[in-house]
């Protein structure tokens, strides 16, 4: 039962949410450099996105470990939450930010929007039920027929700048939690958490961006 116990503590959760954390950000880096591919016209975007759909086994796997590490991460942020409030029932009665960053400041709220951005997300692009002309093999046509529209290019506007809030706040923390995070590196833990961030935020941004703009080839 040694598992279990541990989990029940800090440490256990924050490791989870550190672990889930690293295979996320994995998952986030690729898909932005597939999408980037939007860039080099319909036919390399499509192309991508028929090679992910050519396995069916590898596709439901991989959805399905996927939806187990969204699982266990909010899970453990949320009871995370609970375990804080729990210890400190009398809030201070003046909160005056230190060395938090805006970033870290703005986790909770950030996550809550995240969350709801994959719903709708997963509703938009992989269902197709809030997408107005969805196809499921013209993943080029879909892109710029949604980000065509101002107030959807809003929205994942919005959730890429939360995205990448959370990315560099949780890239920073899980240096820490996997207890690499002497001053010696923290120039290194900075960079390179800015740099996750940058580029996440910038790939998908720039994306919106063109298509709302019309600043593709042949757009």
């Amino acid at each position: 039962m040694k598992g279990p116990a541990f989990y029940r503590g800090t440490i256990g959760k924050k490791a989870v949410m550190a672990v889930t954390g690293i295979i996320l950000v994995g998952w986030i880096l690729g898909h932005v450099l597939g999408n980037l591919l939007v860039f080099r016209g319909p036919a390399a975007l499509n192309e991508y996105g028929a090679l992910l759909k050519s396995n069916a086994v590898f596709l439901w796997v991989m959805r399905g470990g996927l939806f187990v590490t969204v699982v266990l991460h909010v899970t453990a942020a949320v009871q995370l939450v609970r375990q804080q409030a729990a210890s400190r029932p009398v809030g201070y009665a003046k909160q005056v930010p230190q060395e938090a960053t805006f970033a870290s400041r703005s986790i909770r709220w950030g996550g809550l929007i995240i969350a709801l951005f994959i719903v709708y997300h997963l509703l938009h692009f992989t269902t197709g039920t809030l997408h107005p002309s969805f196809s499921h093999t013209d993943v080029y046509a879909n892109m710029v027929s949604a980000f065509s529209i101002p107030w959807v290019a809003a929205i994942y506007l919005v959730a890429v700048a939360a995205l990448g809030l959370h990315l560099f706040h949780g890239v920073w923390s899980i240096f820490q939690t996997l207890g690499v995070s002497s001053q010696s590196i923290t120039v290194f833990r900075r960079r390179f958490s800015v740099g996750i961030a940058g580029i996440v935020f910038f790939g998908f941004t720039a994306i919106v961006l063109a298509i709302l703009f019309r600043l593709l080839d042949g757009q």
